[in-house]
């Protein structure tokens, strides 16, 4: 696809651990933890696109099923950033500029027009983390 950039788990989360401030192996977990949290936001469409992209952080135990409705189900971002700290164990703060770090990082691997059309499936506060990102 044109202007998106290829990269492996190691690649992602050395991005986002760059961006965040986090340890790699901190930044791979939130990664995992993020796709997950998004996984059960996002149509099953989408969430199975995601998945598709970032074969390399999908748990076996993402929510795809066939049953899950088709339509996205999105929750506020502030409930977003503390279930995925409770997953990861850091701070609301790390969590937060580490989130904004994995949606910089999604933008740039899979280019403008698919991130819109994922994050076009959540609240605007989404995007305003991605903007707070280094």
């Amino acid at each position: 696809m044109k202007g998106v950039t290829v990269m492996g788990q190691n690649e992602f989360a050395r991005a986002v651990a760059e961006r965040s401030g986090l340890s790699r192996e901190e930044a791979a977990d939130l990664t995992r933890a993020v796709l997950e949290a998004l996984a059960g936001q996002l149509s099953n469409g989408e969430a199975r696109r995601l998945a598709m992209e970032f074969p390399d952080f999908v748990a076996e135990s993402w929510p795809l099923s066939a049953k899950r409705r088709t339509g996205a189900h999105p929750v506020p971002v502030e409930e977003f950033v503390r279930q995925v700290s409770g997953r990861t164990g850091l701070t609301t703060g790390e969590t937060r500029t580490g989130t904004g770090a994995v949606l910089v990082t999604f933008r740039e691997r899979l280019g403008e027009d698919a991130y819109r059309h994922l994050v076009g499936q959540l609240p605007a506060a989404y995007v305003e983390l991605a903007g707070s990102a280094r």
